[in-house]
C-alpha cells in the first residue's frame, strides 16, 4: 500500500482498550466503494447516492456508461439526481445547466456557451459484477486499486445471491462481526449449539486472515445448513475419517471474504470452497454511523443437475436469519457506543485484535 494513502495510527493497547477510539476512524476514501448495483442504473436514468456525508449522483448516459459527480448544482446547489439526462449530459432540473461525464458545465441556456461557469467535482467510476463503484479519494491511485472479481459471482459452478442492506451502525463492528466466530452461540435459534475452534490467524499492512473449524455440541442442522453442506458433499469427503470443515475469513482493506471447505486437508489453489461470501461496506453518513452493506453468497452447485434451484429457498431464507441477528447485534453495538461516548470494548481476541490494528492503520481519523 503506498505510503501517501494511508494515515498511520498506532496499534490498540493490549490493556486499556479504552484509550483508542476505532469507531472514529474513518473509512479511508482512496479505495473503491460500491453504490449501487448496476442493473438499478438504466440508460437515461439518475441515482442519488452517499458516500460518507457527501452526496454522490450517479447517472448512464445513452452510451451505456456510467457517470458520477457531485450530486449539488454549481448554481443554487439543489440535488442533480433531480435532473435529466440528455445523451452523455445531465441537466439539472431548475435551471438547465448541463455538466459532461467529467464535471464540467457545458450549457447554460440563457448564457450562451462563452461564459460558462465553474462545473462540479467528479468521481471515477468502475462496474464490475453488476455493482458500480466509486473511487471518492485521489483519482490518480484509482487505476491500480480496481477490483477485479467479486467473490464466486462470475463462477458457473456457483449459484449466487445479493447481500444488501443499510445497517445503522460503523463499518469496523461489520468487519469484527464477520471476523470473530465466537459469537455462534447469538445464532443459536438458526444453527443449534456450535463450537468454533481457531486453526490460525495472520496479518499484513493492508489484511488480516482467520481460520476456524466447527463442532456441534447440540441441535442440528437448519435446511440451509444442509443444502449449503450436505449437497455439495461429495462421496471422497464423506468417507474421510479426520473430516472437518474448514472456515477463512479475511479482510483485504476495505472489503471482507468468507470462505468454506469441506474437508481438513485443503488445497487453496485447487479445492473450490463450498460456500464463497464477498462484502463491500460503504459508509453512509459524515460520522459514518451507518453504512450499506453490498455482498455475494455464492453456494457451489450439487452434482445433480438444478436441484439448487429447488432448494434455493431455504438458502434465503437461513441466511436471511442469520444477517438479521448479526445487523440486530451491530447496531446494537453502535448505540453502547454513543451513549458511553467512546470505544470501550475489552478485546481479548487475538484475531480481532490483528483486525483492529489494520482497520486502524488503514483507515482515516475523522476530524
Amino acid at each position: 500500500m503506498p505510503e501517501d494513502a494511508v494515515t498511520r495510527l498506532p496499534a490498540p493497547p493490549a490493556t486499556a482498550p479504552e484509550a483508542f477510539d476505532l469507531r472514529r476512524v474513518g473509512a479511508h476514501p482512496d479505495f473503491w466503494y460500491p453504490l449501487a448495483w448496476a442493473d438499478e442504473l438504466k440508460a437515461g436514468r439518475t441515482l442519488g447516492r452517499r458516500f460518507a456525508g457527501e452526496p454522490i449522483v450517479l447517472y448512464r448516459g445513452q452510451n451505456g456508461q456510467a457517470y458520477a459527480l457531485e450530486d449539488r448544482c454549481a448554481h443554487r446547489q439543489v440535488p442533480l439526481h433531480l435532473g435529466v439526462v440528455c445523451e452523455n449530459q445531465l441537466k439539472c432540473h431548475y435551471h438547465g445547466w448541463s455538466y459532461n461525464g467529467v464535471g464540467q458545465c457545458v450549457d447554460v441556456p440563457y448564457l450562451g456557451k462563452e461564459r460558462l461557469p465553474n462545473g462540479v467535482r467528479s468521481y471515477p467510476v468502475h462496474e464490475v459484477d453488476n455493482l458500480i463503484f466509486v473511487f471518492p479519494g485521489n483519482p490518480a491511485l484509482a487505476q491500480e486499486r480496481k477490483p477485479v472479481a467479486l467473490g464466486a459471482f462470475a463462477n458457473k459452478a456457483y449459484k449466487t445471491r445479493q447481500l444488501n442492506r443499510e445497517v445503522a451502525c460503523h463499518y469496523t463492528f461489520m468487519h469484527e462481526n464477520l471476523f470473530d466466530m465466537n459469537h455462534q452461540f447469538m445464532h443459536r435459534k438458526q444453527m443449534g449449539s456450535i463450537t468454533a475452534k481457531c486453526l490460525g490467524r495472520d496479518h499484513g499492512e493492508d489484511w488480516a486472515q482467520v481460520e476456524y473449524s466447527f463442532s456441534r455440541a447440540g441441535g442440528g442442522k437448519s435446511a440451509g445448513e444442509r443444502v449449503i453442506v450436505e449437497l455439495t458433499r461429495n462421496r471422497t469427503t464423506q468417507k474421510k475419517a479426520d473430516f472437518s470443515d474448514h472456515m477463512r475469513i479475511r479482510t483485504d482493506y476495505p472489503y471482507q471474504s468468507l470462505k468454506v471447505w469441506l474437508g481438513r486437508n485443503i488445497d487453496y489453489d485447487k479445492d473450490s470452497p463450498v460456500l464463497s461470501v464477498w462484502l463491500g461496506y460503504t459508509p453512509l453518513d459524515a460520522e459514518q454511523r451507518t453504512n450499506r452493506t453490498f455482498g455475494y453468497l455464492s453456494v457451489k452447485k450439487p452434482p445433480v443437475p438444478g436441484v439448487i434451484h429447488l432448494v434455493w429457498p431455504f438458502v434465503t431464507h437461513f441466511t436471511e436469519n442469520i444477517f438479521r441477528e448479526d445487523k440486530e447485534i451491530v447496531e446494537f453495538e453502535q448505540r453502547a457506543h454513543d451513549a458511553q461516548g467512546t470505544d470501550l470494548n475489552n478485546e481479548v481476541f487475538p484475531p480481532i485484535r490483528d483486525l483492529r490494528t489494520v482497520l486502524a492503520r488503514c483507515g482515516k481519523p475523522q476530524s
